[in-house]
């Protein structure tokens, strides 16, 4: 099952904070034919200085630098670009994989022959306290999808044989919804694989937790990516506010 290069996808901005334990633990996957793509988009702290020392450590891990600011989506889009494997994963600069992450993940895509596979993840806050779990569905499709992104990013692989490379849409936020939604209208749906593989971090000021600044790039999926009217886009923004409050009640109380 080695034989398959899988290529992640990392951008870092000011990341100095948690980038050491992330690669710490792509470092400790059971799987080991990966490559790690990083691609910084102009940090102003120890974020290079502490990727470069990884960079030599590891020949499977390769950094490259945005000339000017321009966000997460060009940083991963730069990252894409340069991968040579048959798998793309993602793994935010601040969130932590399970060490059979990779070993199982692809497995998984491998059996079920599927293009697009995602994970339970648990939540956790900059102390990497446990805050709550969240089970992904076992199948999403690009409908359901519109209504709420049901898949964590950092647990998310696509494969390049069934799809080509998919690119980032260069939206400052909400551009790794985007690009989920991208895949969806090209395949029947994505598979999910129900064990918790991530901790995603929950950040403080994040948009994750700004919920005003949340809605504000909801809507722009919407009427922008989506190309939906006014109209329907408030219905699907209707719907996205049901359906993440139904998907916090069912967290919490799992």
């Amino acid at each position: 099952m080695d034989k398959y290069l899988v290529s992640i996808i990392t951008p870092t901005h000011n990341s100095a904070k948690f980038v050491e334990k992330t690669i710490s633990g792509i470092l400790a996957q059971t799987y080991s034919n990966w490559e790690l793509l990083i691609t910084d988009d102009c940090s102003t702290d120890d974020t290079c200085a502490i990727l470069e020392s990884f960079v030599n450590l590891d020949s499977r891990i390769k950094l490259f630098k945005l000339d000017k600011n321009a966000g997460a989506g060009v940083a991963r889009n730069h990252s894409i670009e340069n991968a040579q494997g048959r798998f793309i994963a993602f793994c935010d600069s601040d969130d932590l994989w399970y060490p059979e992450k990779l070993e199982k993940q692809i497995q998984f895509m491998l059996d079920k022959d599927t293009a697009l596979t995602y994970t339970n993840y648990e939540e956790i806050d900059e102390k990497g306290q446990f805050l709550r779990k969240v089970y992904a569905p076992d199948k999403v499709y690009y409908k359901q999808m519109l209504k709420v992104d049901y898949v964590g990013f950092s647990t998310a692989i696509y494969d390049v044989k069934l799809l080509g490379k998919i690119y980032m849409n260069p939206q400052r936020k909400r551009q790794d919804w985007i690009l989920l939604l991208t895949i969806l209208k090209k395949t029947d749906f994505g598979h999910g694989l129900l064990e918790t593989l991530v901790s995603y971090r929950i950040r403080e000021n994040s948009i994750s937790s700004n919920k005003i600044l949340l809605y504000q790039y909801i809507w722009r999926v919407y009427r922008d990516s989506q190309e939906f009217s006014r109209l329907k886009s408030g219905y699907y923004l209707f719907l996205y506010t049901f359906s993440y409050f139904k998907k916090r009640f069912r967290s919490k109380i799992s």
